[in-house]
């Protein structure tokens, strides 16, 4: 069964934020878990590049719309190679076969009736690339996101008649798992429930877009250009039909996304599912929004955090950790220096790193730079209890997505790690001949536990894993849970290399 995450595609208005790295960084840990747990996994990216944001900011800067967007989509992709992201498509909206795709998914929802013409007044905002209902201030509304004046708009538009579709609407945004967490949930239950009006799919005068068949003038609307990068970014070379998409990843296990856009696809993109007769995706996740030190994040501000500059100065790591332990993923989260520093020092240098280290030296300096031997295994051995129902505890919180979770749980197994070697005092021990084989067997312990930790830990900190195993002498790339995920994998007289810190304290 292949398993497909997407992230959002990431508007090309600028080059990619914090907000968007945290979107992706999150879909990343689920596909490692995915694929280390056996699955086929399918993880699509990418970026959405038409609309009259796009021209106008080409315009301002004076090149063209397909250079402006040529340049953001490069940086977002060599930004997810520094992050280590491993998704397996890069789907960009103004590549040949997303347009043929695009052309006959609006063919076949038209050829269903469910396409209308009609004339759209409003409001419009030009950074949301959306109408707005009834804004405040009757006469120069300001959009609340962008906080720029709104543009009135009256003009003839292509609908789709997202109004057939409340009953099976609500019927799908009923189910407890279709839109996450429950909060996003209710918001959506609340938006349906008020009715759900038909919604334009073209604009016109904008030349910056996929011209709409059989109507000239009008270019297809950003949004239901953009959904349909989820089905495009599942075409190979060469053309797909839409009913074949299902052999090649479809439908989406899940959709990950921030907040702001949860009603285009838990509302309009399953609706349109249904005209064209496809598959609908398991699950929408809604994830919060990002602040800083408790503010709002804003060029205005000057308080943005560059990712690319985090990452230079900190390292994949510990932003990764602090990212996905720290903010309980679904709701939001403030990134707060002092903190992030705090938390990389204790969790990850002095909890993970230090145990490790010390415990290899004392494995190396005492039995001959090897994994001690050990004879016989306690039934009542109290960490390989604690790692089998770490590994059961986890696995069910990656399945939810629950990242802060699975990571205190991992956590918790090495705090507990750190606990068992100082109650057992191996230091001690070592000076009295006849405890050499308990000592063997305390240090076996908490190596195995480190063992399993790296194990865990891998979805989210693919190198931080990689060091820690390589530490215990696997240098193999790990492929798979299957046969790592069970206690006694590490082998006894095993030759450790000389320790080294693998995550060094931040000042």
């Amino acid at each position: 069964m292949t398993i497909t995450i997407t992230t959002p595609l990431y508007y090309v208005n600028d080059k990619p934020h914090l907000g968007s790295t945290y979107t992706t960084i999150a879909c990343d840990a689920f596909a490692r878990y995915k694929k280390l747990n056996g699955n086929n996994v399918v993880f699509i990216t990418g970026v959405d590049e038409h609309g009259q944001k796009i021209e106008r900011t080409a315009k301002a800067n004076n090149i063209s719309p397909s250079d402006h967007c040529s340049k953001i989509a490069s940086q977002y992709e060599m930004l997810w190679k520094k992050w280590s992201i491993s998704n397996d498509k890069f789907i960009r909206t103004t590549s040949s076969q997303h347009k043929t795709l695009v052309e006959k998914f609006f063919h076949r929802v038209d050829q269903n009736g469910d396409i209308r013409l009609g004339r759209q007044q409003g409001w419009y905002c030009v950074g949301c690339e959306e109408y707005k209902d009834d804004p405040p201030g009757a006469k120069d509304p300001i959009c609340s996101t962008h906080k720029m004046p709104l543009e009135w708009r009256d003009e003839e538009n292509l609908f789709f008649c997202l109004s057939k579709y409340q009953t099976k609407i609500e019927n799908l945004i009923s189910q407890p798992n279709f839109v996450q967490p429950i909060s996003r949930r209710n918001e959506i239950i609340n938006f349906v429930s008020k009715g759900l009006k038909d919604f334009s799919i073209s604009r016109v005068n904008i030349s910056w877009g996929i011209p709409v068949p059989g109507f000239k003038g009008h270019t297809f609307y950003v949004w239901f250009d953009a959904l349909l990068g989820y089905l495009s970014g599942l075409q190979t070379k060469g053309e797909v039909e839409l009913d074949e998409l299902n052999n090649y990843g479809w439908p989406a296990d899940v959709h990950v996304i921030g907040k702001d856009i949860l009603r285009f696809h838990a509302v309009y993109w399953p609706a349109m599912l249904m005209s064209a007769g496809l598959d609908l995706p398991h699950r929408v996740f809604g994830h919060g929004f990002l602040t800083r030190e408790g503010n709002k994040m804003g060029k205005s501000l000057g308080n943005v955090l560059d990712p690319e500059l985090l990452l230079d100065k900190y390292g994949e790591d510990p932003v990764r950790w602090y990212l996905l332990s720290d903010i309980k993923f679904g709701q939001d989260g403030d990134f707060q220096e002092k903190r992030f520093i705090d938390l990389t020092n204790n969790d990850l240098a002095n909890t993970i790193g230090n145990l490790l280290n010390r415990t290899s030296s004392m494995s190396r300096k005492w039995f001959s730079n090897c994994v001690p031997n050990i004879h016989k295994e306690n039934e009542n051995n109290e960490l390989k209890l604690l790692a089998s129902k770490t590994i059961s505890d986890v696995i069910n919180y990656y399945e939810q997505l629950s990242f802060k979770e699975a990571c205190k749980a991992i956590l918790d197994l090495a705090s507990s790690s750190n606990l068992y070697l100082n109650d057992n005092e191996p230091w001690k021990l070592i000076k009295q001949n006849s405890e050499r084989e308990l000592v063997s067997y305390h240090l076996y312990n908490v190596l195995e536990s480190c063992r399993i930790v790296a194990t865990l830990i891998a979805p989210v900190l693919p190198n931080l894993s990689r060091k820690i195993l390589n530490q215990l002498g696997f240098f193999d790339s790990l492929q798979s849970w299957e046969h790592q995920l069970v206690w006694g994998v590490l082998e006894k007289g095993q030759e450790l290399p000389e320790p080294s810190p693998i995550i060094p304290r931040l000042e």
